[in-house]
């Protein structure tokens, strides 16, 4: 009686695990941002789940032959079964009025259709690793360490890295620009290639001129000095 007991413990255990796994991969790649936050030990256990998944959209993909599409079927329901079921009761008939309703489709189908659209489309050239775990600490109240998984070059890492690299050949076009103008302007700051010793003709002019002037100019050193006092003792002697 007690092995019974806790062998239908474990599988009530098994079947909260299974469950709560496929909530956290619906939530994961039906998220916006494409990432979740969760316990850091939730995150663990969901990291290998999601990403059997992935691969066998991955697998469905590579598939071809004349049976492919039979086995790209064969893998979308294995694939189903990491995602809740949901519209078992596809079509929901009103007796009264005698119409039949569809019932909307849930948030496991949508996920699956992601799933071999997208998901399967990104990672076709992926042997693994679609996922990644950051950690962010204790949460206030019970201490739980926290964490992030998410899935690699998501649309958003995507998108950031288009922007750096806009920006950053614009800001090399700009950098191009200003080093071509200051060199066609010419000056000590016209560049890195720019000739240190150039100058402007007018300051050439003017320094040519200076040096003219003081070399017309008689010098007025100590020998002059010399010079001068000489000749009025001469003139006193006479």
């Amino acid at each position: 009686m007690r092995h019974l007991k806790a062998h239908r413990k474990l599988g009530r255990t098994t079947e909260h695990r299974m469950s709560m796994l496929r909530n956290l991969a619906t939530s994961l790649i039906n998220a916006r941002d494409e990432r979740i936050i969760t316990t850091l030990p939730k995150a663990k256990e969901l990291r290998p789940f999601i990403e059997r998944a992935v691969t066998l959209s991955r697998r469905a993909r590579a598939i071809e032959g004349d049976d492919a599409a039979a086995q790209r079927v064969h893998l979308r329901r294995q694939a189903a079964g990491f995602f809740h079921a949901g519209n078992r009761g596809a079509a929901v008939t009103n007796i009264k009025r005698g119409t039949t309703a569809r019932s909307p489709r849930t948030s496991g189908v949508a996920a699956l259709k992601r799933l071999f659209d997208e998901l399967g489309e990104r990672y076709a050239g992926r042997p693994g690793g679609y996922t990644r775990i950051i950690k962010l600490g204790r949460r206030d109240g019970d201490n739980a360490e926290l964490a992030i998984i998410e899935f690699v070059d998501s649309v958003r890492e995507q998108r950031a890295a288009s922007k750096e690299s806009k920006t950053g050949a614009a800001g090399k076009k700009k950098t191009a620009r200003a080093g071509g103008s200051k060199e066609a302007a010419g000056g000590r700051r016209g560049g890195r290639k720019a000739d240190k010793t150039y100058e402007k003709p007018e300051t050439t002019r003017k320094r040519g001129k200076a040096s003219d002037e003081q070399r017309d100019e008689p010098k007025k050193g100590r020998r002059a000095k010399k010079t001068e006092s000489t000749a009025a003792e001469k003139d006193t002697n006479d």
